[in-house]
C-alpha cells in the first residue's frame, strides 16, 4: 500500500472514532435532559407536593390552593417528561405507560384551572391527606433522603401508581 492510501485510511479511522465519539455524547446528553426533566419536575414537585399538604394540616387548611397550584405542577412535570422523552426518543415503553397512569391517577384529584381556584370539600382534604401519606410511604417527602436516579425514581412513580385508588374515595 501507498503512504498516499495509509495515510487516508488512518484519517478515515480517526474521524469515524470522532464521530462515533460526537454520537455517544450526544447520546447521553439527551438521556440527561430526559431525567433531569423528570428528576426536577416531577420527583421535586411531589415531594413539594407532600411537604405542602403537611403545611396545610398543620395550618387548617388556610391556603388549600397552595397544594392544588402545586399538583397542577406535578401534573404539567410529568406531562413535559413524557413528551421531551418521547420526541427524543429515550423514554421506555414502561416508563411512558407508568408516566401516563401516574398522570391519569394524579389527575382525578381536584386542580385549579386557568383563571379558577377550585374549592376543597372535606372529602378533597381527607384525599389529599391520604395523598401525603402514600408519598411518604414510597418515598418521597420532605426530610426523606431520595435518590436522583432515573431507576430508582421510576420505582417511586410505579409504587405509587399502585397504591393510589381509582378513583379516589
Amino acid at each position: 500500500m501507498s503512504m498516499k492510501r495509509k495515510l487516508i485510511i488512518r484519517i478515515s479511522i480517526g474521524l469515524n472514532i470522532l464521530l462515533i465519539a460526537i454520537v455517544a455524547w450526544g447520546i447521553i446528553k439527551m438521556n440527561f435532559v430526559k431525567e433531569q426533566v423528570l428528576v426536577t419536575e416531577v420527583q421535586h414537585n411531589l415531594v413539594e407536593l407532600e411537604g405542602l399538604i403537611t403545611n396545610q394540616v398543620d395550618e387548617n387548611w388556610s391556603e388549600p390552593n397552595l397544594v392544588t397550584v402545586e399538583l397542577g405542577d406535578v401534573l404539567n412535570g410529568i406531562w413535559v417528561g413524557i413528551t421531551t422523552g418521547e420526541q427524543i426518543g429515550t423514554l421506555s415503553k414502561s416508563d411512558k405507560e407508568i408516566l401516563e397512569k401516574l398522570y391519569s391517577k394524579l389527575n382525578q384529584y381536584p386542580k385549579d384551572e386557568l383563571y379558577r381556584f377550585v374549592d376543597l370539600t372535606e372529602e378533597d382534604k381527607k384525599s389529599f391527606v391520604e395523598l401525603r401519606e402514600i408519598l411518604r410511604e414510597v418515598g418521597l417527602g420532605i426530610n426523606i433522603t431520595i435518590s436522583a436516579s432515573m431507576d430508582s425514581f421510576m420505582k417511586q412513580a410505579e409504587e405509587l401508581v399502585e397504591k393510589i385508588n381509582s378513583p379516589i374515595n
